[in-house]
């Protein structure tokens, strides 16, 4: 009697691991949604969760966070998406937020939205009851999220305390929470910058154009590039050139640097990541260099 061997690759592993976690989630908590900005982490976090129910629809809605200053092109990618699977969206607004005071639009040629998003976020769980939330977070990004589990405890306040998070022995995850409290839960933490490339070329997932290198105007600040545009001032002495560059990672447009590169599909894409030794948001998130704890001092907060 001959034994038939089934071997599994990394993405196999990795695939099958997010989407038991999707499973699992959606069993257990009564509110779940998925948060989703348009980048290629929550880009393949929704795909993952549409194997994980096909054929049906998902089973919780989808989360943006809207800053009002995100790139044209992912708005654009977004509402396609949401209107080819069916999903319901809901959308948070920061301008919102800020028109009914709960926040203050910072000022300044380095302001930012990025913190903001906090309160809006947070509004959001409250108002809509959600117990658990989706994130696309990856280990390999930075430290402070190198040290989330996949099941991340927030409190009441919607706060993350790093020293007091649940063991995860045997692959099981404890869900237990009393009212107010939730969730954060990110399936493909264990995942690299270059396994989710990897992924969306294996899978054929479309992404928004500004992933692909392109010209753009650009001008200098901190060691990145910034791309001109309504929401961004710049100072004295920040000259534009234009540039072929493209975006490693997608979110507020007032802090997201773009790099130079000659990328221009996925496979050139994944032979750049391969060869790169910066992580992709020490490379482009201004909002990273605040401080050495810019990140976990925002999760502590109450950040994605």
């Amino acid at each position: 009697m001959s034994i038939t061997t089934y071997e599994l690759n990394h993405l196999d592993l990795l695939e099958a691991e997010a989407i038991h976690i999707f499973r699992e989630v959606a069993s257990e908590f009564e509110r779940p949604c998925l948060m989703f900005s348009g980048g290629k982490d929550s880009i393949v976090m929704l795909h993952l969760a549409s194997k994980a129910f096909w054929p049906a629809r998902l089973p919780f809605p989808v989360l943006h966070v809207d800053t009002g200053h995100n790139f044209p092109e992912v708005i654009e990618y977004r509402d396609q998406l949401i209107k080819e699977l069916e999903a319901r969206l809901v959308v948070a607004s920061v301008q919102k937020s800020i028109d009914e005071g709960r926040v203050a639009e910072e000022k300044g040629p380095r302001a930012s939205r990025n913190r903001l998003q906090i309160t809006t976020l947070l509004d959001s769980i409250e108002e809509n009851k959600f117990d658990a939330l989706f994130g696309g977070a990856r280990r390999d990004e930075e430290k402070a999220r190198a040290k989330e589990r996949f099941y991340s405890f927030r409190d009441e306040f919607g706060q993350w305390d790093p020293k007091n998070q649940r063991p995860e022995l045997w692959n099981l995850y404890n869900g237990r929470i009393r009212q107010g409290e939730h969730i954060r839960v990110f399936p493909i933490s264990n995942w690299t910058e270059l396994d989710v490339w990897q992924y969306i070329e294996r899978e054929a997932i479309e992404i928004p154009s500004v992933y692909f290198a392109h010209e753009r105007e650009v001008f200098q600040r901190d060691g990145m590039l910034l791309a001109d545009s309504d929401f961004v001032t710049r100072s004295d002495g920040e000259e534009l050139v234009k540039l072929k560059i493209r975006y490693r990672t997608v979110g507020d447009m007032s802090c997201t640097g773009a790099v130079e590169s000659e990328a221009e599909n996925l496979k050139q894409i994944i032979e750049e990541v391969s060869s790169t030794r910066i992580t992709e948001r020490g490379a482009t998130r201004a909002d990273d260099r605040v401080s050495e704890a810019a990140m976990e001092d925002r999760k502590k907060e109450g950040y994605f």
